[in-house]
């Protein structure tokens, strides 16, 4: 049965960045009601690829207080930040609601409605959109495409290699993930990483320390965005020298992106054909901030409109786990409670009517 309630802050989103949010919220005096569209508070993780590990390790990958178990200098993988996520979550002294899908928010008065797929509608002060991207991955039209007799995923449709075995792949990606899933499929399937640019590989340790703690000492990890734009102009590969040793080997092996597909073919730059059994998307994903489409607080590209995560549109309306949203770690376990920690306070400025002023 359909039913109204209202509470100071509705969190959308139980990942690492709602819960980032929920334990700031909280800390200031807030009463958050998180709503989660899963089955368990762990966001994304349980759904991404089985093999998925992270780049960082362990002891740079964890909230404020609760360290990762573990061997600090071990890198987690799917399942073990799932299970973290979820262990973090239990500790909170919050309202954590399951299986409840956002559809949309709107304007009541001073505050919002939020109304769910089970036709709730909750009212609050405060909206905190921390839903990630997973459920929303950027999926470009390639030239041909719809001539295509192959199949065209994206990675966040894959899970494991089993099933490409003895096909021939094509991963469309230059990023980590590209690089991580094109190198197991290298494994079982003939491979080709397809690529704008020649990949770009950087160690993952330096002078006997993970990339992370460079990150930290040098506070790149804290850049704004623009900062880093002017420091790298392309995407880095971390890489314990696996990765580029595969692909020098071929396996997968590299080539420059194809013009088109065809039928079962794919026409590679050169003029050159051959048929192809799946392409594979590794092309990153999009803000899945579809609820607030009716609100009027994204542009024409479904993208927020925000200032570091305060949204310029909307007062009482911020977010949480956008990519480089105000520093290079932004999106990150190791990150995401400093963007909480810079949003919330003015969200509860809001909530309880105080004067504030957002520098």
């Amino acid at each position: 049965m359909a039913s109204t309630s209202s509470t100071s802050v509705i969190i959308i989103g139980a990942g690492q960045s709602g819960l980032a949010a929920a334990r700031t919220a909280a800390d200031s005096g807030l009463t958050p009601v998180v709503l989660e569209s899963s089955d368990r508070p762990a966001g994304s993780w349980p759904q991404y690829y089985e093999s998925l590990k992270l780049f960082s390790p362990a002891q740079y990958s964890s909230f404020p207080g609760t360290p990762f178990p573990g061997d600090p200098d071990g890198y987690p993988v799917r399942d073990q930040v799932a299970s973290y996520i979820e262990r973090y979550a239990n500790t909170l002294d919050v309202e954590i609601r399951t299986n409840t899908r956002v559809t949309a928010v709107e304007t009541a008065g001073e505050g919002f409605a939020v109304h769910t797929e089970h036709g709730d509608t909750l009212s609050a002060a405060g909206v905190v959109a921390a839903s990630g991207s997973f459920s929303n991955p950027y999926r470009p039209q390639l030239p041909g495409q719809e001539r295509f007799t192959g199949e065209v995923l994206h990675v966040a449709d894959y899970r494991s290699p089993d099933r490409y075995a003895g096909k021939r792949v094509i991963v469309v990606g230059a990023g980590n993930s590209a690089i991580q899933v094109g190198y197991e499929l290298g494994q079982v399937a003939s491979t080709t990483l397809a690529t704008r640019a020649p990949i770009t590989f950087t160690p993952q340790r330096k002078l006997g320390k993970d990339l992370h703690y460079w990150l930290k000492v040098t506070k790149l990890d804290l850049l704004p965005p623009a900062w880093l734009a002017r420091l790298f102009h392309t995407t880095l590969v971390i890489d314990t020298g696996r990765y580029q040793s595969a692909v020098e080997a071929g396996r997968p092996d590299r080539r420059p992106m194809f013009s088109a597909l065809d039928g079962s073919d794919v026409i590679w730059s050169d003029g050159t054909r051959e048929p192809v059994d799946t392409i594979l998307l590794a092309t990153g994903y999009r803000p899945s901030l579809g609820y607030l489409a009716g609100l009027g607080a994204l542009d024409a590209d479904g993208m927020p409109r925000h200032e570091s995560g305060i949204s310029t549109t909307h007062p009482g309306l911020v977010y949480l786990g956008l990519e480089f949203q105000r520093s290079f770690s932004s999106n990150t376990l190791r990150g995401v409670h400093r963007d909480a920690e810079f949003v919330i306070p003015p969200l509860a400025a809001h909530v309880s009517k105080a004067a504030t002023t957002i520098a």
